[in-house]
């Protein structure tokens, strides 16, 4: 069944066949650091008590040779897929990419190690893999438009299986009509809503769309049918996800020109919590560094564009997992100890000596300014700040705060252990399909 009358997921599926981002060292080094972050997410993340709970659950015990990152297991890759993806995301440390308005990483790298059990393939192929998987994922969330993410959708949920299935047919040498077919049936199981933010059922989102991506490119290979033509279809992705705000020739256009790694790029994050929440934390560090006190605050206020804090579910949360979304706690806790850590965003209840000063935070929404979108410049935050003096205080935090380089962060995150440490020299220097079985040895050791 060939390709007819489906120019926009033709051209989609050709850019993924046919492009080659290892020509592009900018690129490739950029993948590199964001892997290196990623399995500091994931280690430290394999350590939860809910990513042992969901492992379980999904069968973790099956056989199979996909490794379990920060365990010494293997299993069956779909099942591997699920449980790396969520360990990548349940403490809400990896990265964020704008025009995804999501996580790919935690998505797409999952997938293709789970790959990994099933084919050989180089390291420079993984890396050039996932650069094609991220873009697929931005460039189609650019796109969509803002009202996917506003209406309720979870984009890593929604774009990471059609991600994860560029980066595998890429990898993999698929024909473009078979890329068109594995697209459409990773399109068909796109789903994760924002409701769960707060609940285990959001880490859930970034394993269940790596799994989906993987059996989606596992079906179409074995030459399961389905329709080519999700971006040009009149009931496809953007009739169904975009709610008229979609711009579906945006999927391909000026792909790889420059890649999305690398502009706008990812945000590193700098703090275990929702990204959006990441401004006020920087704020709150910083007047802790002037020695602002919390007994000396009145009340505050956060002013935001229209829809930036869309994410920021919770004001008075009961618990840390709930505390990641909500920007009175984030700098609350940043103001009093002067830094985030994993500690304060565990499944513990939020202390009194926080929400205290978090019940005394607001928001609001300047009408005036730009809508929240895709674009990194309409990011804003304003705290206005009044003391029982009668004193106020008035700061502004434009864009995201982030981290350059991982390595102290994948230092804290693995808690020393000597297990890991030559994860990332190796991860900087990788090439070969030793060097990537070597990886995946180190990988696949406990945390604890």
């Amino acid at each position: 069944m060939a390709l007819l009358n489906a120019p926009l997921t033709t051209a989609f599926a050709t850019a993924i066949a046919h492009s080659d981002p290892r020509s592009d060292a900018v690129a490739m080094d950029a993948a590199r650091t964001a892997i290196i972050d990623f399995f500091a997410c994931a280690i430290a993340g394999a350590a939860d008590r809910t990513t042992s709970i969901l492992a379980e659950a999904v069968g973790a015990n099956l056989p199979g040779e996909a490794i379990l990152v920060g365990s010494n297991r293997k299993t069956d890759p779909l099942v591997a897929a699920v449980v790396n993806g969520y360990a990548g995301h349940v403490l809400d440390y990896d990265d964020v990419h704008a025009s995804v308005r999501g996580h790919p990483t935690t998505v797409i790298i999952p997938a293709l190690i789970a790959l990994a059990a099933e084919r050989e393939f180089s390291a420079e192929e993984f890396i050039a893999a996932y650069v094609v998987g991220l873009e697929a994922m931005a460039r189609l969330g650019l796109s969509l438009g803002s009202r996917h993410y506003e209406n309720g959708f979870h984009a890593t949920a929604t774009l990471g299986p059609i991600g994860v299935v560029a980066a595998i047919s890429h990898l993999t040498g698929a024909s473009v009509e078979n890329t068109a077919t594995a697209l459409g049936l990773a399109a068909t199981q796109a789903a994760g809503l924002r409701l769960q933010f707060g609940f285990d059922a959001k880490p859930y989102h970034a394993g269940m769309a790596a799994r989906s991506g993987l059996l989606a490119a596992r079906l179409a290979k074995a030459g399961f049918s389905g329709a080519r033509d999700f971006l040009d279809n009149a009931v496809g992705f953007h009739s169904a996800y975009a709610f008229g705000a979609g711009k579906p020739e945006l999927a391909s256009e000026n792909w790889g020109a420059p890649w999305q790694i690398v502009s706008p790029g990812l945000t590193l994050k700098a703090y275990p919590c929702c990204t959006a929440s990441h401004p006020v934390a920087s704020l709150g560090i910083d007047l802790h560094r002037e020695g602002l006190s919390a007994e000396q605050i009145e009340n505050i206020i956060f002013t935001y564009p229209p829809g930036a804090d869309a994410a920021l579910v919770v004001t008075k949360p009961t618990n840390g997992i709930e505390a990641r979304f909500s920007p009175e706690y984030v700098f609350s806790a940043a103001l009093i100890d002067g830094a985030l850590r994993l500690d304060h965003f565990d499944d513990r209840p939020v202390e009194n000596r926080i929400m205290t000063l978090a019940t005394r935070a607001g928001r609001r929404h300047d009408e005036s300014a730009p809508r929240m979108s895709n674009d990194p410049s309409t990011r804003f935050v304003v705290l206005d700040l009044s003391q029982k003096d009668g004193s106020t205080i008035t700061r502004r935090f434009d864009g995201l705060p982030g981290v350059t380089d991982p390595t102290d962060k994948f230092r804290d995150a693995t808690v020393g252990n000597p297990a890991f440490a030559d994860i990332p020299d190796l991860v900087r220097s990788m090439r070969s399909n030793a060097d990537l079985t070597r990886l995946l040895a180190l990988l696949n050791q406990n945390h604890i």
